[in-house]
Parts: C-alpha cells; sequence; structure tokens
C-alpha cells in the first residue's frame, strides 16, 4: 500500500502538468479557430521563428493580434487562454497594469483615442501548432506585461515572465488615485532590507545608486557574471522566512501547478545559496528619491526589480530562469527522446 501511495504522489505533479497542458492548448485552440486567415498570419507564427524570442516591455507594435484588431468572440478567447497562465492573484494584476494606460493618458495629456497609451495594444502570439506533444509556444504582450509560456511533451516552462507599474503608485490628483499593482514586490522587499543588521547590510547593498533598469533588461538570455549579496543560508530563521514569502510573491501570479514547479527547482539547485542584493535608496520615497533596485540570484533562478525611473516611481521587474527560458531545458529533452526512439 505504501508503495502505491508513494509511485501516486510521485506521478502527481506529471499529471497536473498534463492537466495545464492540455488547458492551455485547448484554449489556444479555440483562440485561433475565431480567427480569420488574415488574423492567423498575425497571431501564428512558426515555433521556429525568431519572433518567439522577440520580447519587450515599452510601447510598440510588435508581432501577434492586439486586442484592438479583435471581435468581442475573440477576445474572449483571447482572455481565457490567458487565464489558463494566471493565477486569479495574477490576473488581477495584470488587468491592473493595463488599466494603467488610462492613468498614463491624464499624466500626460494625451487624447482618449491615442494609440501610444493604449489599453488595447496587448497581442497574443502562438508560436507552432497547439499540440500535446510537439513543441508550441504563446504569449501575451504589451506595455510592462511580456508572459511567455512553452509547451512540450505535456510540460510547460513560464519564463522569462515580466510585470512593469508606471506609475508604480497613482499619485494623488488622477483616476486610480492610491493604485499600486506591484505593493507586495515592493513592500515585503523593504521589509526584509530593515530586518539586516549593519554587518548583513554590508553585504546585501551593493551601491548607494541604482542602475536605471534591469541590468539584464529585455536581453534573449539573461546573464550576470557573478551571484553578490546575502546568501538564504547566512540569513536569520526570521529573515529566511520574510525572503521566502517574498519569493512566493512573485510565484503567486500563477497557477499552482507552475508555482510548485518553480519552487521545486529551486529547492533541486539549492535553496540556500539563492541570495538577496540591493542598490539605492533604503526607504520607499515614492517619487521623489533617486529610486532603488534589488535581485534575488540563484543557481537557477533570477528575479529582478528595479524602481528608478521617474524619481523612483515606475517599477520594472522580471522573473527568468537561468537555464530554463524559452523551454530550453524541456526543448533538449524532447529533441533527446525523439532522437533516442530512431
Amino acid at each position: 500500500m505504501k508503495k502505491i501511495v508513494a509511485l501516486l504522489l510521485l506521478a502527481m505533479p506529471a499529471l497536473a502538468q498534463n492537466k495545464l497542458s492540455s488547458e492551455m492548448q485547448q484554449a489556444a485552440q479555440s483562440f485561433l479557430s475565431t480567427l480569420s486567415t488574415g488574423q492567423k498570419d498575425s497571431a501564428n507564427l512558426p515555433f521556429d521563428s525568431e519572433w518567439r524570442f522577440d520580447w519587450n516591455y515599452t510601447p510598440r507594435d510588435r508581432k501577434g493580434l492586439p486586442f484592438k484588431k479583435m471581435t468581442s468572440i475573440q477576445r474572449t478567447a483571447a482572455i481565457q487562454l490567458i487565464q489558463t497562465g494566471l493565477s486569479q492573484e495574477g490576473m488581477a494584476k495584470a488587468e491592473a497594469i493595463i488599466a494603467l494606460e488610462h492613468v498614463l493618458r491624464q499624466v500626460e495629456k494625451r487624447p482618449e483615442n491615442d494609440t501610444h497609451r493604449d489599453p488595447e495594444n496587448y497581442a497574443i502570439l502562438i508560436c507552432g501548432a497547439p499540440h500535446a506533444k510537439n513543441p508550441w509556444s504563446w504569449r501575451v504582450e504589451g506595455h510592462h506585461l511580456s508572459l511567455h509560456y512553452t509547451l512540450t511533451d505535456g510540460k510547460v516552462q513560464f519564463m522569462p515572465s515580466f510585470m512593469g507599474s508606471n506609475p508604480a503608485i497613482v499619485l494623488p490628483g488622477y483616476v486610480q488615485e492610491g493604485k499600486q499593482v506591484l505593493k507586495s514586490e515592493s513592500d515585503l522587499a523593504f521589509e526584509l532590507l530593515r530586518s539586516f543588521d549593519d554587518n548583513q547590510r554590508k553585504q546585501v547593498i551593493l551601491s548607494e545608486k541604482a542602475p536605471s533598469d534591469m541590468l539584464t533588461a529585455n536581453k534573449r538570455k539573461a546573464i550576470l557574471e557573478k551571484r553578490e549579496g546575502l546568501p538564504l543560508g547566512e540569513m536569520t530563521k526570521i529573515q529566511q522566512n520574510m525572503f521566502k514569502t517574498l519569493l512566493q510573491t512573485y510565484f503567486d501570479r500563477y497557477p499552482v501547478t507552475l508555482k510548485k514547479q518553480a519552487f521545486k527547482r529551486i529547492e533541486v539547485a539549492n535553496l540556500k545559496e539563492i541570495t538577496f542584493a540591493w542598490m539605492g535608496d533604503s526607504e520607499p520615497l515614492r517619487g521623489e528619491g533617486r529610486g532603488h533596485y534589488y535581485r534575488i540570484h540563484g543557481p537557477t533562478l533570477l528575479i529582478e526589480f528595479d524602481n528608478t525611473q521617474n524619481q523612483g516611481n515606475h517599477v520594472h521587474c522580471v522573473v527568468r530562469d537561468l537555464t530554463d527560458d524559452w523551454g530550453e531545458d524541456l526543448l533538449k529533452m524532447h529533441y533527446q527522446s525523439a532522437h533516442d526512439k530512431k
């Protein structure tokens, strides 16, 4: 009986992955089925297209089919696809990020039909044919939102994953006053920073000046020369719990299956080696300071949070897998398996 239970426990993550993969496949197929031939030419590219790796978080024209060119039926199908890749909390964040385009129109005194700050300029792109075994991918991208999913053999990879917020907190006098989309990601980091003693802060704080943006920006492959900061293993138990809560905040955006998958991967790579590093202001000055930056850096994981533009009121943050962005590990296993069967 114990052996049966053990086997079932081992099988559960794979079953959950297969279920999520199937849900994404069905949602993507449903979305594609609503499109005209011309729309499919925009929204569905080959899996080996270089456009799969072309991502950005600035306002621009991008590959894929934007919401402003969709019918109401197509929009509903697109939203259902996005919902398969996010938790309720993650979906709420994504919707709030998009809604900030209305705030930026007011801040920058743009007309309601402005196309630079445009809540409808968020596009769906599918690369490859949605399939249970063969590799394919999908993404949703627009200003301050870039979410990528790669699928093969019933498995899902969901990095790189970017969310940003401008303004970080909506100042008085504007619509959505007081709104802070990425509040937990900011507040928990400051709480952790304040918990360190003087010796720990010497290791954590790398510079009094923060970089102007995330160091890896939107590069296809995220590379930092070395891990800096204070490792989890050298923190107190209380600090370790605070750090894990901060880390969990980033993965709470995704379905439970992907969240568990991410934590398992981090633990296997050695959770205690993950470091926390800080640059810039040590207090949240909200539009009145030089800004701040922190990163969480492990053997396989990199999270960068930068809030320096607009005097520290404009956030960029990204979650990256240093070996499996774009499903690189998944694809290696897929192609190796295909080769072994020949």
